[in-house]
């Protein structure tokens, strides 16, 4: 072989290669197009989830063990942390979720044009799911909507009263406000999940305190795609909250000010593990929790090669 073909088939070599990385290097698959799977899930794992050596041990991987042979699942790689001392703020952390996610999902579909596409996200992952799912279903996604079969989402940050939940109902919006737009085109196949008591999905409409809690968390690092979500919240705060909060704030005795009482709201929430309930929450008249009721669900699509 000549030293020209020599080099032209190397740089062919990488250029496959390179083809087939995601943006953190790792293949997103390495098989041929004939062994590609019916559906492909993309799962987020929840604030500190990954700091476990297998992430699969998380919240999600009872969702997703046990799913049948032509699913394949991918768990995504993200800082997921919330303050900045833990090496992200909560907003960056949830956006390299999203991107991360996105390159998964990116990949997937441009190798295996048949493949369906799930997205499950839990808590940090659920609103980052959620996002990315938005984003799909509004047209502003790097995907087809049609090429998503299901979006799964447990204690979403942003759950909105509009979602489609699963389970008992539960009062207030998710605590960092609901997204501009919704799901669009696939709000017909998302399902959400959120326990009596969660405050992560199921905030006050009139906790002032908490809602701008929540909203600070989403600013602490914008992303110019949610801008109308932000504009969103911030309106639905002021004509919703501010007015319950200022009165709470006047008629509060000396010695149990606002500040006090939403400490303590937050100890008992952080006491009654509502947020981690999922596997024993249940949602249907058959006594599915939530986790087996994603599993299900997930399942079902496969077997059926929706």
């Amino acid at each position: 072989m000549s030293l020209r073909n020599a080099c032209g088939a190397a740089v062919s070599a990488v250029a496959v290669a390179a083809g087939i990385l995601t943006a953190t290097g790792q293949p997103i698959a390495s098989a041929a197009p004939t062994d590609c799977p019916d559906l492909y899930v993309v799962a987020v794992p929840g604030t500190w989830e990954t700091s476990n050596e297998d992430p699969h041990q998380g919240m999600l991987s009872q969702v997703t063990r046990g799913l049948p042979g032509n699913v394949r699942t991918d768990y995504v790689s993200y800082a997921a942390t919330a303050m900045p001392w833990e090496g992200q703020v909560y907003g960056r952390s949830k956006r390299e979720g999203v991107d991360n996610a996105r390159q998964l999902v990116s990949g997937m579909a441009n190798l295996c044009g048949a493949t369906k596409i799930a997205l499950l996200g839990y808590s940090q992952g659920a609103d980052a799911a959620g996002d990315l799912a938005a984003e799909i279903g509004t047209g502003l996604g790097t995907i087809r909507p049609e090429r998503v079969a299901a979006v799964g989402l447990i204690a979403d940050p942003r759950r909105s009263p509009t979602d489609d939940l699963v389970g008992p109902p539960v009062p207030g919006v998710g605590a960092a406000g609901t997204r501009a737009g919704g799901f669009g085109w696939l709000s017909s196949k998302v399902r959400t999940f959120c326990a009596e008591g969660d405050l992560y999905c199921s905030l006050a409409r009139d906790d002032l305190a908490g809602r701008l809690a929540g909203l600070a968390t989403q600013l602490s690092a914008p992303d110019v795609l949610q801008i109308g979500s932000y504009l969103l919240n911030l309106q639905s705060i002021l004509s919703e909250a501010l007015m319950p909060g200022y009165t709470a704030f006047m008629d509060a005795a000396p010695d149990n000010p606002p500040s006090e009482q939403w400490v303590k709201q937050l100890q008992a929430f952080l006491k009654s593990g509502a947020h981690q309930s999922y596997p024993r929450y249940v949602v249907d008249n058959d006594g599915n929790t939530a986790t087996s009721w994603l599993h299900g669900w997930l399942a079902g699509i496969a077997g059926g090669h929706s």
